[in-house]
């Protein structure tokens, strides 16, 4: 399998140099070159399958032979080393829990599979050179990220997030680590981060001395894992024969495109809900059919405070730069911080379930699509209420206790470096 860039200036390259580069040399997001469909008779038994191996069938396409099968199978049966429940929550209306990994954050799937990757490709190569994997935070991909490559060979991990705007369980899980974890706290947003990152990836000077590359989102290895969490929501369905629609809480919009490619591959998905929360780029774009990105602005669902969502353009790839396709297949609402609120009340009321921010905004984009469209629906949990406690405990006059993974780090020492500009980041890369 080979990957072009979206910007259409670079030359194609293997999966391996996809995932080592990150990014382009035009500054594109790499795609697969193509995308077979599975076999109906895979969809027809799907519940026979373990999930390993539901996973190793969606993505040994994209990886190709540069990683053989019984070394895929061990990344992937490391990866997925937890569950994935579908819990019911009022009639036709789920949630898909992605937070029972080590980080507790659906961001542990493509984390854990990049680090592997990256693990084996270091393994392997006779002259190996140190890599620096270079992330942006608004949240859950630093701590996800962290957890991923901690230990790993070969690469040194500097991770970006906004000062203050990350919450206290967050900043812990991408500061206590050490080893080859390293923590820049910078005076900003999450999209100063994001810019510094894509302005370090430019730099000549960088570039010449530094082998950089990325575990956000873009990063081949981190967003075409989250494929597998749609499959195995649709093994645990009790009745395939509703329309399904997922909506998912969104920001960098890496999740939901992913869905969409599990959609390219057969799974029988009809309709994609985009929520967001009043970081509405997408929402506007649907409707007037004008990209304007904007700063983005501050929330309590902290994850998806994006200003301009990354992996739209992979989106707009998939349905062939064609809006009208791309409106057939996707709606996208924005709600503000109050009426997410209001959705985590509601949502404990009627089944006693508790959601974290993000899930609340992914419920009320299905409960806005549900109310006009009948089918079998799913939002996406995608952190455990835990990790925001500042927000659900208010909410819901609940007292959430801390899950293991929250004991092993919420005591250890916070170790960060505060930045401002571009340049101390240069400076502390060069050095």
């Amino acid at each position: 399998m080979n990957y072009y860039s979206l910007n259409k200036k670079a030359p194609n390259v293997s999966f391996k140099d996809a995932v080592i580069k990150g990014l382009a040399p035009d500054k594109g997001l790499y795609f697969p070159e193509s995308i077979t469909p599975l076999s109906k008779d895979f969809f027809n038994h799907i519940e026979y399958f373990s999930n390993e191996e539901i996973a190793y069938e969606v993505i040994k396409q994209f990886v190709g032979d540069e990683i053989p099968e019984k070394e895929l199978k061990e990344i992937i049966n490391e990866t997925l080393c937890f569950d994935f429940p579908v819990v019911e929550i009022e009639k036709n209306i789920s949630s898909l829990e992605l937070f029972h990994g080590p980080t507790m954050a659906f961001k542990d799937v493509g984390a854990r599979f990049m680090a592997r990757c990256f693990g084996y490709f270091n393994k392997e190569a006779k002259d190996a050179t140190k890599v620096t994997v270079l992330v942006a935070t608004s949240g859950d991909t630093g701590g996800a990220v962290a957890s991923g490559f901690l230990g790993v060979d070969g690469v040194d991990v500097v991770i970006l997030y906004p000062s203050g705007k990350v919450s206290d369980v967050q900043e812990k899980q991408l500061t206590t680590l050490g080893q080859n974890i390293k923590a820049l706290e910078v005076n900003g947003t999450f999209d100063n981060c994001q810019a510094m990152v894509k302005t370090a990836f430019l730099d000549p000077e960088l570039i010449n001395s530094k082998n950089l590359t990325s575990a956000n989102s873009i990063n081949v290895a981190r967003w075409l894992p989250q494929m597998f969490y749609f499959f195995f929501a649709y093994k645990q369905l009790k009745n395939k024969k509703k329309k399904l629609v997922f909506s998912i809480p969104s920001g960098n919009f890496g999740n939901i495109c992913a869905g969409m490619m599990a959609q390219q591959l057969g799974l029988p998905i009809e309709h994609f809900v985009a929520s967001t929360n009043i970081n509405d780029i997408v929402p506007n774009y649907l409707e007037t059919g004008i990209y304007t990105p904007k700063p983005s602005k501050q929330t309590i669902s902290n994850a998806m405070d994006v200003g301009d969502p990354s992996n739209f353009i992979r989106i707009q790839e998939i349905y062939g730069n064609n809006d009208e396709l791309l409106k057939k297949h996707l709606s996208s609402y924005a709600f503000t911080d109050d009426e997410t609120r209001d959705a985590m009340k509601e949502i404990k009321k009627i089944s006693g379930y508790i959601a974290d921010p993000h899930g609340a905004v992914g419920y009320l984009g299905l409960k806005k699509y549900l109310h006009a469209n009948s089918a079998q629906g799913i939002f996406l949990e995608t952190a455990h209420p835990v990790k925001f406690l500042d927000v659900v405990e208010p909410v819901l006059n609940e007292t959430i206790e801390f899950p293991p993974q929250i004991l092993e780090v919420i005591e250890k020492d916070k170790i960060a470096i505060e930045i401002s500009t571009y340049n101390e980041l240069k400076d502390f890369l060069l050095k």
